[in-house]
């Protein structure tokens, strides 16, 4: 009994953060640290923030719902194909085992989220690529889901909305996840061919087949600030042009600057400029017209 007096409490959890020469105990998780300008902030106050550093303005990466939640009217999002989820065409191995550690690590069954959704009342089919699953590389099932839901836009007549964020190919579906870039790229000329709306946002890093083949056919082509974007690697395209290349080479400032973007935007704008061109492009009923526009 007396022992149990004496039982010392488990101990709290605590990380320690530098600041200024000091060291400071803090419960892990309260607070976050900028990777760009090293100011630590609180984690609640950055989430206020979008995740979008108060200091520096760098964008903290972010999942697929966390993204869908910040930008859409609230309880306007219906997930579609969200049972879609990938096999082993070639028998890689190890393969299924990596697929079910990010699932477990993601909440989700493949590195992309789709579904109908509004912004400010304007109806829309969005897509939200999520690099925590295999760096949102894309497999085939990336692919299908991209293009039923732009078939989905099509069909309802509603603009389609991606962001993208991916390492690339799935190199463990070999050509089958290649052809999803042709595969993508085809679905995108037949709605715009119908007349429908593509906007992309290219978000850290947006490089490899997805950069090379849907995520440059917007008819808006957005991008975070910060974002990397390209196809090859840095020191390939050195060891090939044989020159050294600008310091903010394949950054969003840079493409924008030399024409490649319309726009780059700031998370913290992004909402309210969608609505504005989504408003242009969409009759609403408040509008006088219907969804469809008939």
């Amino acid at each position: 009994m007396l022992g149990d007096l004496f039982t010392k409490p488990k101990k709290r959890k605590y990380a320690t953060i530098p600041s200024d020469g000091t060291k400071a105990d803090v419960p892990e998780g309260i607070m976050t640290k900028c990777p760009e300008c090293k100011k630590i902030m609180y984690t609640k106050e950055l989430q206020k923030n979008l995740m979008v550093c108060n200091y520096c303005g760098f964008h903290h990466p972010i999942g697929a719902n966390t993204r869908i939640d910040m930008l859409v009217d609230e309880g306007s999002f219906e997930e579609i194909d969200a049972n879609l989820t990938t096999a082993n065409p070639l028998g890689f191995e190890d393969y299924m085992d990596r697929i079910e550690k990010d699932k477990q690590k993601s909440g989700l069954n493949e590195a992309i989220v789709t579904g109908h959704a509004t912004i400010d009342g304007n109806p829309l089919v969005i897509a939200v690529m999520d690099s925590r699953f295999r760096m949102a590389s894309m497999g085939s099932v990336v692919g299908e889901k991209i293009l039923r839901a732009v078939e989905d836009a099509d069909k309802t007549n509603k603009p389609f909305v991606i962001f993208t964020a991916s390492g690339g190919a799935r190199m463990q579906e070999g050509m089958l996840s290649l052809m999803q870039m042709a595969k993508t790229s085809a679905a995108f000329k037949r709605f715009s061919n119908h007349g429908g709306l593509v906007i992309t946002v290219m978000t850290h890093p947006t490089t490899g087949g997805v950069s090379a083949s849907f995520a440059s056919l917007g008819d808006y082509n957005f991008a975070e600030p910060g974002a990397l974007i390209g196809f090859a690697g840095r020191r390939v395209i050195e060891q090939t042009v044989r020159e050294e290349l600008p310091e903010d080479f394949q950054t969003a400032e840079f493409l924008l600057k030399h024409g490649q973007l319309d726009d780059c935007i700031s998370r913290l704008d992004l909402q309210s400029k969608l609505s504005f061109i989504l408003g242009i492009h969409v009759k609403t009923p408040e509008a006088g017209g219907d969804v469809d526009g008939e």
